[in-house]
């Protein structure tokens, strides 16, 4: 056994719950890294080119809480970090299964083996519109669809068992890119790099807060392993620098050196006709995207600052890096899972032929 295998062997070890997704990817990796065991529990395996040395996966899903209590008597871990969801394109059953019912099973699964600390990746969707900003983990909660409200009684699920005396921290991010980020990025990154001028919902004098997923994974640490009774709570997450879409877009586009621009549309016109399209299956672009894109969404990140977090990537930032990774790794590949997963691309249907006419002037 090597010295690296002798340390790892002495580690604690994390429980990765969506684990071969996006974020979980990231969450798996980062952990690994810092010399934790890891597992990842998914329905699907990790891609081939994903760097998964030293990471155990087993194939299962949250809502069957007889395999995740099998997985976890297996592994004995010793926290977990809850990231499955089923994402808004999702019908709303199978968003309602997977995001309370899942977060349900995996919490009595960790409650009956002992695990005492169970960290859930909410989402600021849970807020829906306000006009007050920034919103503070006090303010209102009004889901925005299928997606926020199961949010939302996910939430309830978890405090019911910090009742029971689990530590259970609960993360809202705000919308997050980085490397191995396709979904709806991947439609504006191919706009970017095909020389495109950039369409917003509406103006573009809002400001909408981004962050990137290092950042969030360093968040999740960070509750993972603080003391409970300072995390046993719920935390806002996402970057504290941010222009307007109009200005942060722009920096893109400046990046990448195509002499473009970004372009305002009537919010008003566009959200109909994004509404019409999305009726007609013709637009990856789901209602959380373009019935808020011309909003005001930004969250106070003040809780977590005060236990020492504090985002090192801007909204411009994490938009340009996730770009490069795009340009050097991206290979497109048949579209199966529009809508449904943020780790491939998109099928951009109407939006495609809209594309070739913002490419002409």
């Amino acid at each position: 056994m090597s010295e690296h295998e002798e340390e790892n062997s002495s580690s604690n070890t994390v429980f990765v719950t969506g684990g071969t997704g996006f974020l979980g990817l990231h969450v798996c990796e980062y952990f690994r890294d810092e010399g934790w065991n890891v597992v990842a529990f998914d329905r699907v395996p990790f891609n081939e080119e994903d760097d998964v040395r030293g990471i155990d996966y087993v194939k299962g899903d949250v809502r069957d809480e007889e395999a995740v209590r099998e997985a976890m008597a297996t592994f004995d871990p010793d926290a977990v970090v809850h990231t499955a969801a089923a994402l808004p394109l999702w019908d709303a059953d199978t968003i309602r299964e997977v995001t309370i019912d899942g977060t349900r099973s995996v919490l009595w699964a960790a409650k009956d083996h002992g695990i005492e600390r169970v960290v859930y990746i909410s989402s600021t969707a849970v807020y829906g519109l306000h006009e007050e900003h920034p919103i503070t983990e006090a303010s209102p909660l009004d889901g925005v669809g299928p997606y926020g409200n199961a949010k939302i009684e996910a939430e309830k699920v978890c405090k019911d068992f910090r009742r029971m005396g689990m530590c259970v921290p609960i993360l809202r991010p705000k919308t997050f890119i980085g490397p191995q980020r396709l979904g709806v990025f991947q439609v504006l990154f191919d706009w970017v790099e095909t020389g495109a001028n950039i369409p917003l919902v509406g103006w573009g004098n809002n400001k909408y807060q981004l962050m990137h997923v290092h950042d969030l994974v360093r968040a999740i640490e960070l509750v993972t392993t603080h003391d409970p009774d300072a995390v046993n709570d719920t935390f806002n997450v996402g970057a504290t620098e941010y222009a307007t879409m109009k200005e942060d877009f722009q920096a893109l586009l400046d990046h990448a050196g195509s002499g473009k621009r970004v372009v305002g549309t009537p919010s008003s016109l566009t959200v109909a006709v994004l509404r019409l399209l999305n009726r007609l299956n013709l637009s990856p672009l789901y209602p959380w995207i373009y019935e808020t894109a011309h909003h005001d969404s930004y969250v106070s990140v003040d809780k977590l600052r005060e236990l020492g977090w504090e985002p090192e990537y801007s909204n411009t930032a994490a938009l340009i890096d996730t770009y490069e990774w795009y340009l050097e790794h991206y290979e497109p590949r048949e579209r199966s899972n529009t809508g449904l997963d943020h780790r491939v691309a998109w099928d951009q249907g109407a939006l495609g032929v809209v594309k070739q006419a913002f490419q002409a002037f």
